[in-house]
């Protein structure tokens, strides 16, 4: 696997494909004295699933929830509260900004649709405690900047977007960007070769391989 791409505990699939589950992730934001800034939490280290990794809030669809878009902004909002204490988000007001699906070589699969939501007025973000022990609010390049000095574990799709929001000083600008944004499914794809394991995504060289 590509040494930017960290595993997270993930087991590789021999049979079946397993169907993706739905889930959604809230990239909450606001303007902070040095730019842009998001919120991060991170998952307790005894979780099996990505334990210890520092992502955004989020998780599965529940069944209640529905289908479809309305649900995935239902979940969004309720994972927001219940693993950062955030309230106040309406969930008719996200702006869609990504989705990924993780490879068919996975074991655990999901179809995460990403979200962006502008921190209401006097936000106190607060974790659970239990399926997140701890958070930050950062701006992305920070972020970056302390996974590479191996402060933070990050898995690559948090790593990419944190990367893409690099690019931009404030709230107002990337959510007029996100609104503007045609959003595609990103799927990677694990190759087996040799034993080990390669990580591509749509567009780069190998990903059409067997």
């Amino acid at each position: 696997m590509h040494s930017d791409r960290p595993t997270t505990g993930e087991r590789l699939n021999h049979g079946a494909v397993t169907t993706p589950r739905q889930s959604a992730s809230v990239i909450l934001l606001r303007d902070g004295a040095d730019g842009l800034e998001l919120l991060l939490v991170q998952r307790n280290p005894a979780q099996r699933f990505m334990g210890g990794y520092w992502v955004f809030p989020g998780g599965a669809v529940d069944a209640g929830e529905g289908a479809g878009d309305r649900a995935h902004r239902a979940a969004a909002v309720r994972e927001l509260r219940e693993e950062a204490g955030v309230t106040g988000v309406d969930a008719g007001e996200l702006v869609k900004y990504s989705r990924w699906i993780t490879p068919e070589l996975i074991e655990i699969r999901f179809d995460t649709h990403f979200f962006l939501a502008r921190a209401p007025a006097g936000t106190r973000a607060q974790v659970d405690g239990r399926e997140c022990v701890d958070l930050r609010w950062s701006t992305p390049r920070a972020a970056l900047d302390a996974h590479a000095g191996g402060e933070l574990a990050l898995v690559f799709p948090t790593k990419r977007h944190l990367e893409e929001l690099s690019g931009f000083a404030t709230v107002d600008e990337l959510l007029g960007h996100a609104r503007r944004r045609d959003v595609q499914p990103v799927q990677p794809r694990i190759v087996l070769d040799d034993g080990h394991a390669q990580v591509y995504l749509p567009g780069e060289p190998g990903y059409g391989e067997t």
